[in-house]
């Protein structure tokens, strides 16, 4: 909690999007559509991982822990999202928009990272490929996912506290559906440009660091496929490959046109739609790019619903003789 003799702010309004009703109706409605998917989808990533053995290896255990991740990331802003749909105060504590700004953005960057990971699972496995058992075992796999995980979290630990101490009076409204950078900064009471120009050079920084990383692995592994003889072996590199080069697009292309779009008019609504895009819309497309782009993940997940199927006509068919 802001500690400042100054604060006078206990919570905030966030104004979504605003309109009439049935609009906000008709928002809600797809936007739990989607949430129900992302879940479910990435779910179900998890339990195909989980329950075929054939699926223990790195590049499917990196995909595991990246639709929790996914998981994670919609959860900390889209429930609260459609509370405010339908409800008329769309007020946050000051306390839980911080949070939810702390977990957006660290989740966020852990993404970034978790991408890297997987551009260096891929890169190994087509440019080195006698090498990749013996380097990508289960123990560097485990490492690489926590250093991910902490490395996001810790990055901005210090700056999001620091920020929560500056003086918030006066208005409390912040023109989006969620805890951003920009919109907090700007209803603070005391501008501090050295610390908004700290905590947006680390993020561009990262942004900058993690996507030319990504680009450059890609870039060796797209030489080592045009080199691979057979038909075969280049469409099975790049099915993997390929879905894994969408979803980095998906993530870092919004990111990239939210830091680069001139400032106008419109600039406020276009920072909420493309927010919405990459914190919402592409959670929920990462599943069907991978399960539609990789046979195996597809006859895994196929062979999974089959056999639930069967135990739940199973178990309908042992209730009806007790009824």
């Amino acid at each position: 909690m802001n500690k400042s003799g100054m604060s006078t702010v206990t919570q905030f309004v966030l104004l979504d999007f605003p309109g009439p009703w049935e609009m906000q109706i008709t928002l809600f409605s797809i936007i739990l559509l989607v949430y129900i998917l992302t879940l479910t989808g990435n779910m179900a990533i998890i339990c195909a991982v989980r329950w075929d053995n054939r699926l223990h290896t790195p590049m499917y255990m990196l995909l595991a822990n990246f639709s929790f991740l996914e998981i994670w990331y919609v959860t900390c802003t889209v429930p609260n999202m459609l509370v405010k749909f339908l409800s008329k105060t769309k007020t946050m504590s000051f306390s839980g928009c911080f949070t939810q700004f702390y977990f957006f953005i660290s989740l966020g960057t852990t993404e970034g990272f978790f991408l890297c990971v997987m551009a260096y699972d891929r890169y190994l496995a087509v440019c080195r490929p006698l090498h990749y058992p013996s380097i990508m075992t289960g123990q560097l796999c485990v490492i690489l996912v926590s250093l991910c995980w902490m490395i996001g979290f810790f990055s901005h630990s210090i700056p999001t506290f620091f920020i929560s101490q500056l003086p918030f009076c006066g208005l409390n409204i912040i023109d989006h559906f969620l805890c951003d950078m920009d919109p907090l900064m700007a209803l603070s009471c005391a501008p501090t440009p050295i610390m908004e120009h700290v905590f947006h050079s680390v993020g561009c920084l990262i942004i900058i660091v993690t996507i030319l990383y990504i680009l450059g692995s890609y870039f060796l592994v797209l030489r080592a496929v045009l080199q691979i003889p057979s038909s075969a072996g280049r469409q099975k590199a790049f099915s993997t490959c390929g879905s894994h080069f969408v979803v980095m697009s998906l993530f870092y292309g919004t990111i990239m046109v939210m830091y680069v779009s001139p400032t106008s008019e419109n600039s406020v609504a276009m920072h909420k739609i493309i927010t919405l895009i990459y914190s919402v819309v592409t959670p929920v497309l990462n599943p069907f790019i991978y399960s539609l782009r990789n046979r195996d993940m597809k006859f895994t997940l196929h062979h999974f619903l089959c056999v639930m199927r069967i135990i739940q006509t199973s178990s309908i068919g042992f209730v009806k003789p007790n009824e």
